[in-house]
């Protein structure tokens, strides 16, 4: 069994490190790449005002914060539910990096970073390998694949309507190479790694590349008939 959580976040800014904060964390499970029906989905006083720029990307407003728990509060909760699952993030140098700040900052500089082992796959490098010189951005892959975005275009980006977005993506973008290898091998699997992905364990090593196994891709039968459905015009 392969367990992944697809994350996505949205935030007061685009710098950690300049005092943006979290303001909104969702998470999907994922089991041998189906969903598992699990999600998680927060919202978070930054303790700090949100700019109105950022308010008009996501549509989260101090308001909408206020008496909202902190992330010190949730962190425990968050932890649990990613567990040692892969972490799937678009860009997952921008969510992880705001993860590692909001752990920081609740638990002290010296305490360990949680999911300081976690493998992290990054689609956006996914991306990229599988389409050099093409536009990576979830909008640009989401039209791609033919993957309905309606909601994302009325309501502004969330951090649960882009994870659900990001899981067919992802899907698709494992299911792609998937497909291409097992027509050119008969049926069977081409080679032992059938995917490079972007990963980093996000402990203040630099990402590294790793090789998604056979195993770990070609979950089921089901799961390609799926994804097959998927690349059509859904």
């Amino acid at each position: 069994m392969v367990r992944t959580v697809v994350l996505d976040t949205e935030t007061t800014g685009l710098r950690p490190e300049g005092g943006d904060r979290l303001v909104e964390i969702g998470c999907i499970e994922l089991i041998d790449m189906q969903r598992s029906g699990k999600q998680l989905h927060l919202t978070i006083d930054p303790e700090r005002p949100i700019p109105a720029d950022a308010t008009r990307i996501h549509g989260i407003s101090d308001a909408d914060v206020a008496g909202k728990p902190k992330f010190k509060d949730i962190a425990g909760e968050l932890t649990e539910f990613i567990g040692d699952a892969a972490i799937v993030a678009h860009n997952a140098d921008f969510d992880l990096g705001f993860l590692r700040n909001e752990y920081r900052i609740a638990d002290g500089k010296d305490a360990v970073y949680p999911l300081a082992q976690n493998q992290v796959i990054d689609t956006v490098g996914m991306a990229r390998r599988k389409f050099p010189g093409q536009r990576a951005s979830l909008d640009a892959l989401c039209d791609r694949f033919g993957i309905d975005r309606e909601r994302r275009k009325a309501e502004g980006h969330g951090a649960l309507l882009d994870a659900d977005l990001l899981v067919l993506v992802y899907q698709t973008l494992v299911g792609g190479v998937q497909h291409n290898l097992l027509q050119e091998s008969g049926g069977q699997p081409a080679a032992r790694g059938l995917l490079t992905a972007v990963a980093a364990d996000y402990s203040g090593r630099q990402p590294r590349y790793v090789t998604v196994s056979a195993e770990e891709s070609v979950a089921d039968a089901t799961l390609m008939a799926e994804l097959a459905r998927r690349r059509g015009d859904t």
